[in-house]
């Protein structure tokens, strides 16, 4: 029938919306957490949103793809987002290294909203666009992991500075 679709377009239509809403979640809650104070209550709650969130949106990266292409550069960065995710997360949830935690989970974390919004600009540019995807998902990707390693590497010291020689100490409350 004209205008039915297979179920498995229905689930990728499905997954495609979650995975769109979720992305803009986490941009929005990952740039509320990356311009307020850092530590607190606020920010851990904010913050586990904000992997909860990223993680939905790379699990629903993984789980849609075209048999006749398979995988991927989209696949590929969304590996990539979980192991910059993982990496910063599991070593505040932990407070472990006691002597790195911190510096490893706001590097770590930063990247993984640099890539967030690396993909995202990606996508919106490959939709938009008839562009060969190095130029639609390339070039806007290194374009904006560049502006946002400068970022990172300009601002991180200074907010990991301003916490003060106790913010390594570890916490026990989560």
């Amino acid at each position: 029938m004209l205008g039915c679709r297979s179920d498995k377009e229905n689930l990728n239509q499905m997954i495609g919306t979650i995975h769109v809403v979720f992305a803009i979640a986490a941009l929005l809650i990952g740039a509320v957490v990356a311009f307020r104070p850092k530590g607190g209550r606020r920010h851990r709650i904010l913050g586990y949103f904000y992997v909860i969130f990223l993680l939905s949106v790379n699990v629903s990266a993984l789980s849609v793809y075209e048999e006749a292409v398979g995988m991927g550069p989209f696949h590929i960065l969304a590996v990539i987002s979980l192991v910059t995710l993982i990496s910063g997360f599991i070593p505040a949830f932990l407070r472990r290294p006691v002597s790195s935690w911190l510096d490893l989970h706001a590097y770590f974390i930063s990247w993984s909203y640099v890539g967030l919004v690396a993909a995202g600009i990606a996508q919106i540019v490959t939709m938009s666009s008839s562009l060969p995807a190095q130029f639609t998902v390339g070039l806007p990707s290194i374009l904006v992991v560049l502006i946002g390693g400068v970022l990172i590497h300009t601002r991180v010291p200074k907010i990991l500075a301003g916490l003060g020689s106790g913010r390594r100490q570890p916490n026990k409350v989560h």
